[in-house]
């Protein structure tokens, strides 16, 4: 039986999902900006959020009042495949969207850690908390980088986590990773979980029953903040 609330968006294809999505977000960005006068957005990397980032690309928003970050990164240059700074860069940041301000957490030191101090500088030039945040998630439960078994995993998810960045190193990772904590993450106005397949919609399902966070650290979201508006397709 599920413990976790969440609003499940049903979507029949990825276009479908995307648009939505775009839609979604361009309007949390837009109503941030009227309150405010600016509004931040942190987007997740992978292959997932590809056509999201490129129907949200052309959105009618001012985008010059707009800061873009991520939720999280791998520790490698933007001349890596690997970077997710590189693929923001390529598919939103692009036409309209363009005229945003980019904030990269990858900094050019040796270790994320070396990095902290000087992302964490950069990221506090972002307005604050983020109009809307998109997170996606793995096949082993992680999302942003709260890997099973990283070894700051505890740290990452604290709710009461006084940094707003944290090194993450974990054996599924890959590269060393650097994170925005969970308390920056959640308390986005518009918190949204991006996911698509069937084995990611159980996988889901999972996290919603009861079970230890350090499991399926996409838990540690969903009790967090209830309900988390998850958009979902096939």
């Amino acid at each position: 039986m599920s413990t976790t609330p969440i609003a499940l968006n049903t979507y029949d294809d990825s276009a479908g999902l995307a648009r939505a999505l775009a839609a979604h977000v361009a309007e949390a960005l837009r109503g941030r900006i009227a309150r405010d006068g600016s509004a931040s957005l942190a987007v997740s990397g992978g292959r997932t959020p590809v056509a999201f980032f490129e129907m949200l690309s052309g959105a009618p928003i001012d985008w010059s009042r707009v800061a873009v970050t991520l939720v999280d990164e791998r520790w490698v240059p933007e001349t890596s495949e690997r970077s997710n700074a590189a693929l923001v860069r390529r598919h939103l940041l692009q036409g309209p969207a363009s005229a945003a301000r980019f904030v990269p957490l990858y900094t050019g030191a040796a270790t994320p850690e070396d990095g902290l101090a000087a992302a964490t500088a950069a990221i506090a030039t972002l307005p604050a908390p983020f109009a809307a945040v998109v997170l996606g998630m793995g096949d082993d439960g992680h999302t942003a980088s709260f890997f099973p078994g990283a070894e700051t995993l505890a740290a990452a998810i604290d709710p009461s986590a006084p940094e707003a960045l944290i090194a993450v190193r974990a054996d599924a990772a890959g590269e060393p990773r650097i994170t925005f904590t969970l308390p920056r993450l959640v308390s986005a106005d518009t918190l949204v979980l991006h996911i698509e397949g069937m084995t990611k919609r159980a996988v889901l399902e999972r996290a919603c029953a009861s079970g230890p966070v350090e499991d399926l650290p996409v838990r540690a979201v969903l009790r967090a903040r209830a309900p988390v508006d998850v958009m979902w397709c096939p």
